[in-house]
């Protein structure tokens, strides 16, 4: 009786479960597919896979994404062959969601690679990413890295309104904005040369509270020394001495350089001397520093004391660098003292570095402006030879050479060249070219060179025109 009891409630109970509980329907077509793909994705079946991709729909994508959040090659493996479907193209949604599971799993080089696409090729603003980023975010399981990340994609393409536009708007939507994040733009406004605007954003962001860290630092170091305001500087490094922030390599590095592009060479020593002292040996001297003095005591025009700190780095075991050797070849240059410059370019071969466009533009500057038309020829062949890239300086200094030195018509033959191989960006050759057409009286060379700059959009330098009235 009482067995029958039991299993008569059991039934019940059974019966109970199926309707009270979980409510079990049929699967839908969507939910086929995406376990379908997801079981064949896992074994990495793709020949499966690519049978069921007339069924993908953006939903199924993102939803088989998120799947893989923990397996973000196998997440982005997907995402990239479903990409190459003609009939297929993916959404902002699914490119949102990719981008979350590569920034959770430190894949930044992939996320950003991917933003930059949707902001530069598939033409959405940084506020439209922003915003789907936001919509998936806890559904994806995300962190503020991925805002981090795309405020570093905005500065990356240059999007400088793009990227304070994301700070803004997350601010107003109560999402954090990381002191990363922050630096990040800070650092971009720097770059691109706008100090002004740096200490308008930095004094805003310490006003709501943020507190510097070490490349908070750094970043308002190198304003000052940017704009030759050293005191300022140093205030700023004991500042942070205080606040028991440690500077590193970076922060002693930007202050020896900006003593030593004031000619206060002592200053940078000094500096260099409290860089173990200060650290308790934590922080060492490294290439960068050592460049720092042999550039000061260069442009002092002192390079036997140039040379001698490059000695000294040897002694201690760090290896000259291309920069090394392209500030004292340009420093033994501009001092007329060619001889030496071709000895360093000897040594560095020797070392097995490869002359760069910065070493060879600096001796064929000064090569024509000792009228050695021959050394300096041979040596822009040689450039060629060697498939070391000639830039925008090295025309400038060749039509500039070649006029100064009376061959007008060779540089005009030469600049005709560079427009035919499209070698030109910018409009500095066309202002030289035309500037020495007018001081030979060729107005009407001047001119017909004056309609291709407009033609090119190129704005003419019109102290060039000046001068020939």
């Amino acid at each position: 009786m009482f067995f029958v009891l039991f299993s008569s409630k059991r039934c019940h109970l059974l019966v109970r479960g199926f309707h009270v509980g979980k409510h079990f329907s049929n699967p839908s077509t969507e939910d086929i597919v995406f376990k379908a793909i997801c079981v064949n994705l896992r074994q990495r079946k793709w020949k499966l896979v690519d049978q069921m991709s007339s069924s993908l729909t953006d939903s199924i994508v993102s939803r088989v994404i998120r799947e893989f959040r923990t397996s973000p090659e196998l997440a982005l493996e997907f995402f990239k062959w479903v990409g190459e479907y003609k009939s297929f193209s993916h959404s902002l949604e699914s490119y949102c969601t990719v981008i979350h599971v590569l920034v959770n799993s430190r894949r930044y080089v992939d996320a950003l690679s991917l933003m930059k696409n949707l902001m530069q090729t598939k033409g959405y603003s940084p506020l439209e990413v922003l915003e789907t980023l936001v919509d998936s975010y806890e559904m994806c399981l995300s962190s503020p890295a991925v805002f981090d990340s795309l405020v570093r994609a905005c500065t990356q393409i240059g999007a400088t309104e793009g990227a304070f536009d994301v700070i803004k708007k997350l601010r107003m939507e109560g999402f954090g904005v990381s002191i990363h994040a922050w630096n990040n733009f800070l650092n971009h406004l720097l770059n691109f040369g706008e100090v002004g605007r740096f200490w308008m954003v930095y004094k805003e962001m310490v006003s709501l509270g943020y507190f510097e860290n070490l490349h908070a630092f750094n970043l308002v170091i190198y304003a000052f020394c940017k704009e030759c305001k050293l005191l300022e500087a140093i205030s700023q490094f004991y500042r942070m001495s205080k606040g028991g922030i440690i500077a590193n390599v970076v922060t002693f590095n930007m202050l020896i350089d900006g003593a030593c592009k004031m000619g206060d060479i002592d200053l940078a020593l000094k500096i260099l001397r409290k860089m173990r002292v200060m650290t308790g040996d934590f922080v060492t001297p490294n290439s960068v520093t050592y460049n720092c003095l042999i550039n000061g005591y260069c442009k002092l025009g002192r390079l036997s004391i140039a040379e001698e700190v490059q000695n000294e780095m040897v002694k201690i075991g760090i290896e000259p660098n291309l920069r090394t050797y392209a500030t004292l070849i340009d420093g033994y240059s501009r001092n007329g003292s060619l001889e030496e410059a071709f000895r360093l370019c000897d040594d560095m071969v020797g070392r097995g570095l490869v002359p760069n466009t910065v070493v060879y533009n600096s001796i064929i500057h000064w090569l024509y402006l000792e009228r050695d038309m021959a050394g300096a020829s041979l040596l822009l062949s040689d450039m060629i030879k060697k498939h070391v890239c000639p830039d925008s300086f090295t025309y400038s200094i060749l039509m500039k050479g070649l006029c100064r030195n009376g061959y007008i018509n060779e540089a005009l033959t030469y600049h005709k060249w560079i427009l035919e191989k499209n070698l030109i960006e910018d409009d500095f050759s066309h202002n030289i070219l035309i500037n020495y057409l007018c001081k030979s009286k060729n107005i009407a060379g001047a001119k017909q060179l004056l309609g291709s700059m407009f033609i090119r959009g190129f704005i003419p330098d019109l102290s060039h025109i000046w001068y020939s009235n």
